[in-house]
Formats: C-alpha cells, sequence, structure tokens
C-alpha cells in the first residue's frame, strides 16, 4: 500500500527547495534586463515559493487523525492551502498589471537581453519538469494541495514560454513596447489561474459533487455487484484533501437474516477501503427491499416473488444520486 502522506511531504519538499532555485535564476533573468515581462514571470515564481511553505503545513496539519472537534479530520485544510495559493496569484498578478502599464506608455531600454532569455529557458525546463512530478504525484496521492500546485507549476511554464517568444520579438524588431505588452497579457493569464484555484477550493470547502469521484464509485459497484445488492441510492460522496467520504443507501432481500446484511455490508465497505487505500470513509445503510417494483431489476433468486429474466439497472451518477427511491 502506499504511504501516501509520505510521499506528499516528499513532493512537496522538492516543490520548495526547487521552487527557491528557480526564483533565483528568474531574478537573475530580470536584473541584467530590466525586463517588466521578466519581472512579471519572476513575480509568479515567488508566489510558488511562497504557497508550497504553505502547501507543506497544510499537508502536515491534513495528516493529523480525527480528534473531538474535527470527527471528520483535518483533510478540508489542503482546500484553504488552495485557496491561498489562488488569492495569491490574483495579488500578483494585480502587481504585475501595475508595474507593466507604463513600461506599454512609456518604453524603457532593455539590456542583455540574448543573457536573460537564456537563463529564462533554463528556469522553464526545471520548472516543466517540477510541474509534471507534482501533477503525477497529486494524483497518485489525491492530494489537491500537490495537484494545485503542480498546475500552478506548470502554468509558471506557459507563462514563461509566451514571455521568451515575446521577448524573441523584441530582440528581433527592436519594438520595446512589446516588453509591457506582454508582460500585461502574462498578468492576465496569470489571474485566470489564480481564479481556477480559487474556484476549485470554494467547490472543495462547499462539498459540492465531485462528477469523477462518483463515476469511478458507480464504475466500482458495477464491477463488484451481486445478487443481493438490489438497488442503490441517495449517494452522496466528497473529498476532504485526499480523505474521501462516501454514504449511500443499499437495498437488500427481505429474506437475508440480519447477520448476513451485516456481512454484506461490511463486505462493501471493505471493498471501498481497498479501492481507496484506507483513505475512504463509507458509511453504508441497509435498507430492507418492499417496493415491487424492483422486482424487474432484482436477480435474488430465492426471493418468492423473483421475476424470472429479470435484469439489473446498470448505475450510472444520476440514478445513484437523484435522491432515491
Amino acid at each position: 500500500m502506499i504511504d501516501s502522506g509520505r510521499l506528499q511531504q516528499r513532493a512537496i519538499r522538492i516543490s520548495f527547495v526547487a521552487g527557491l532555485v528557480i526564483l533565483v535564476f528568474k531574478f537573475t533573468a530580470y536584473s541584467v534586463t530590466n525586463s517588466a515581462a521578466l519581472l512579471s514571470d519572476a513575480m509568479e515564481s515567488i508566489i510558488n515559493v511562497i504557497a508550497s511553505s504553505f502547501a507543506m503545513w497544510s499537508i502536515h496539519l491534513a495528516k493529523s487523525p480525527p480528534d473531538a472537534n474535527h470527527p471528520y479530520g483535518h483533510g478540508k485544510v489542503e482546500y484553504f492551502s488552495a485557496l491561498f495559493e489562488g488569492v495569491l496569484i490574483i495579488v500578483a498578478a494585480g502587481c504585475v498589471l501595475y508595474a507593466s502599464v507604463p513600461r506599454v506608455l512609456a518604453p524603457q531600454e532593455l539590456t542583455r537581453l540574448d543573457y536573460g532569455l537564456l537563463v529564462s529557458v533554463l528556469a522553464s525546463a526545471m520548472n516543466l519538469a517540477l510541474g509534471l512530478y507534482l501533477m503525477r504525484q497529486g494524483r497518485r496521492t489525491r492530494s489537491i494541495t500537490l495537484v494545485a500546485d503542480g498546475k500552478h507549476v506548470l502554468a509558471d511554464v506557459y507563462t514563461t514560454a509566451g514571455v521568451l517568444v515575446g521577448l524573441g520579438g523584441v530582440l528581433l524588431t527592436g519594438w520595446l513596447w512589446l516588453d509591457g505588452f506582454i508582460a500585461c497579457v502574462v498578468a492576465v493569464n496569470i489571474l485566470w489561474t489564480g481564479y481556477g484555484l480559487v474556484r476549485e477550493a470554494v467547490k472543495g470547502l462547499m462539498n459540492e459533487t465531485d462528477e469523477d469521484l462518483v463515476r469511478e464509485i458507480c464504475e466500482l459497484l458495477n464491477e463488484a455487484r451481486i445478487p443481493e445488492w438490489i438497488s442503490i441510492h441517495k449517494l452522496r460522496a466528497w473529498k476532504a484533501g485526499r480523505f474521501i467520504h462516501v454514504d449511500f443507501h443499499l437495498v437488500l432481500p427481505m429474506q437475508l437474516s440480519l447477520e448476513e446484511a451485516r456481512r454484506i455490508v461490511g463486505d462493501v465497505e471493505s471493498l471501498f477501503e481497498k479501492r481507496f487505500d484506507g483513505i475512504a470513509e463509507i458509511m453504508v445503510r441497509a435498507d430492507v427491499c418492499t417496493d415491487e417494483q424492483l422486482c424487474r431489476v432484482c436477480t435474488y433468486d430465492k426471493c418468492k416473488n423473483h421475476i424470472r429474466g429479470a435484469r439489473p439497472e446498470r448505475w450510472t451518477e444520476r440514478s445513484l444520486c437523484a435522491g432515491g427511491r
């Protein structure tokens, strides 16, 4: 079994150290060129470092077990981390716009632009490797903090690519106003990235339906289905950081004993625990089948009302989450 907590801690430490190195590279590029576009690129790297610092704390806190004051654990702190990072990005975008607009109206001379571009290329290559690593580890450990950090780093790569192309144009044409214009475009892109992170964080804090998670649960239930599982409804699934909470009603045949019903419910819970590597909290309510309308989808042949040829329905996101019967 993957020790996801340890993987997250290692990934975020790598992100922090790499972010510091990349920050030095980018400010070196800005200091030798006096380019507003490279300044905007460096500003985003400052946010990367600050966000990684906050993420280290949030991932550490998210590992803490449930307690009397937090019976559902501390996983949602990861959403606060993503929200904090998104807000910082938006603030950075505002600062870049404030510094860049005057450069469009009153362009300034750039120096050693070729050297600055070379340093930025090296920084961007490191950023690309870091972003891909964080995204892979975030998805592997189901950490919204690592995924958010990875998305931000990759957005930084795209930003740098745009800056390099634009400054290449300045180098070829001598149009100095392009420097400020590129910086403004970068700022708008940064702003959009920040909005996306804030939106994802708010979705998590408000327990908004995670369609990918519900789809995965439907696939799991359909694959493992047995005749005793007559119907499932009132499914609710949400994430608290990397932790997953699921509850639903499972309709069982009335002929089953209490011991048999408990065994089946226990098997369902074990199924989820195995699938989600022990980070899922499952609550299954067993209901007795008293609805004759379910006979058409019931394949439990020990029922006195069993209809030969009945076909089980395939559970989907809509059928499981629509309130149920």
